[in-house]
């Protein structure tokens, strides 16, 4: 092998270990997250109030589709994923609601 292959190596694995602890921290925000909207969930189905807020989702996507730009990340996958979020959180009201 040669230097440059092991140095290239290296630092793959760093890059990897990186990504590694990045997968971790997204994967315990999420949970995170997750608790606080069953909360929401379950003070609304406490208080008959809709499962769904039209309103604060359109200016969430906004919000974060500004902060996608301020960080660099394309705000159109930002806009999907948290569609995505928002609807399994719609989701997990409803069936509280139940």
């Amino acid at each position: 092998m040669t230097d440059a292959t092991i140095i290239a190596a290296e630092l793959l694995k760093d890059h990897r270990e990186s990504i590694d602890r990045l997968d971790a921290i997204l994967v315990y925000t999420l949970a995170e997250r997750f608790k606080r909207t069953q909360a929401v969930g379950r003070l609304k189905a406490e208080h008959d109030l809709p499962a769904s807020d039209p309103t604060r989702e359109a200016r969430q996507i906004e919000r974060l589709e500004w902060l996608s730009k301020e960080a660099d990340l394309d705000p159109e996958f930002a806009k999907k994923f948290l569609t995505f979020i928002i609807s399994e959180v719609i989701r997990h009201h409803e069936q509280l609601q139940k």
